[in-house]
C-alpha cells in the first residue's frame, strides 16, 4: 500500500499538505544542520532526543497524509 502511495504522490493523484512540506524540509534541514538545540557532544545519548522528536513529527505527518489518502480511495 505504500508503494501506491508513493507512486500516487510522485503522478500527482495526491497533493500532499503544505505543512507537511514544510515539516519535511525542516526535519531534514535540522537533521544536517550543525546546530543543535541539544548537542550529542554535550550530553551523549540524550542530545539524540531532540532530533527524535523532529523526526516523531515528521512521522506523524506522513502517516496523516498516507490515511487522508486512504481516505479519499475509499471514498471514490
Amino acid at each position: 500500500m505504500w508503494w501506491r502511495f508513493l507512486k500516487a504522490l510522485k503522478s500527482g493523484e495526491h497533493r500532499v499538505a503544505p505543512s507537511t512540506w514544510v515539516a519535511a524540509t525542516a526535519a531534514v534541514y535540522y537533521a544536517v544542520s550543525p546546530i543543535d538545540l541539544i548537542p550529542e557532544l554535550v550530553l551523549g545519548p540524550l542530545g539524540l532526543a531532540d532530533d527524535l522528536g523532529v523526526w516523531s513529527i515528521l512521522g506523524v505527518l506522513v502517516l496523516r497524509e498516507h490515511h487522508r489518502w486512504q481516505s479519499r480511495l475509499h471514498a471514490a
